[in-house]
């Protein structure tokens, strides 16, 4: 960001800035940083919308991400070494996924679907011990597997929703959710209580455990943060069967990391 304040105060460095806000919540220095990474909130808002219903306005998942970036600006920690924009992101798409999840935009029979391809997937996969095939879920759902694709398609939209559902919950600051774990897939926040880092652990294990090109699809999109178009072009396939695979790693890592919590609890 370079020099970011002038005129009438010393010129610093954002790693400054941040440091002279965290000590003294200056609004002025607030209104610099949201001005700086309004850009940022269109931007998560953008890729939230992609696969989304028509009924869900991109300006209302805006008006959602601007409550999670002014909470960011809040309560990001300069000391913690972890860029702003990282640690932003993953604010401002958990305030846009709270948000739905509280309008309930997800129709009542497409939910019921979700619920019951995972249910599918888990216990499938703890019976075989490996990953299911298309073929194998299908027939545990007593359908063909065109029609089982088709039905991926369908609930496409919720699965980036529920991958940021809470998967560990203690207090506030234990909250631990899928997606939190895929953007920081290799490091660990060394200042997190050990549960929670072993609630990591075994979700960062159960994602390295999806085939190969699923795992690929999850990283690519929440670490590398490219789109589902760019991924395509990536892994040289069309961004419908992007999206098709990036619904069933979802669909499937949350079966697994259920089958996973039923052992624990």
């Amino acid at each position: 960001m370079g020099n970011v304040l002038g005129q009438n105060s010393e010129q610093k460095t954002e790693e400054e800035l941040w440091l002279v806000y965290h000590q003294s919540r200056d609004p002025k220095i607030r209104e610099v940083f949201i001005k700086q990474y309004a850009p940022l909130v269109k931007y998560v808002a953008g890729k939230v919308a992609i696969g989304m219903p028509h009924n869900v306005e991109f300006d209302d998942l805006v008006g959602f991400g601007v409550f999670g970036l002014l909470d960011a600006i809040d309560k990001f920690d300069p000391e913690k070494n972890v860029k702003f924009k990282t640690y932003a992101v993953t604010r401002i798409r958990g305030a846009i996924f709270d948000e739905l999840r509280s309008i309930d935009w997800v129709p009542r029979s497409v939910r019921q679907k979700t619920r019951e391809v995972e249910e599918a997937i888990g216990s499938l996969e703890a019976q075989l011990g490996r990953t299911a095939t298309d073929q194998e879920i299908a027939q545990s759902l007593g359908m063909e597997e065109g029609e089982f694709i088709k039905t991926m398609m369908k609930i496409s939209g919720t699965s980036v929703l529920s991958l940021n559902d809470v998967w560990f919950s203690g207090d506030e600051s234990d909250k631990v959710s899928i997606g939190d774990s895929i953007e920081s897939p290799v490091s660990l926040n060394p200042d997190v209580i050990v549960e929670k880092e072993e609630i990591r652990r075994v979700i960062i294990n159960a994602i390295n455990e999806l085939p190969d090109k699923e795992k690929k699809i999850l990283v690519l999109y929440y670490y590398e943060d490219l789109t589902l178009k760019e991924i395509g072009q990536v892994l040289e396939v069309t961004e419908s069967r992007v999206s098709q695979l990036h619904t069933k790693a979802i669909t499937r890592l949350r079966a697994k990391l259920t089958n996973i919590r039923k052992g624990i609890m």
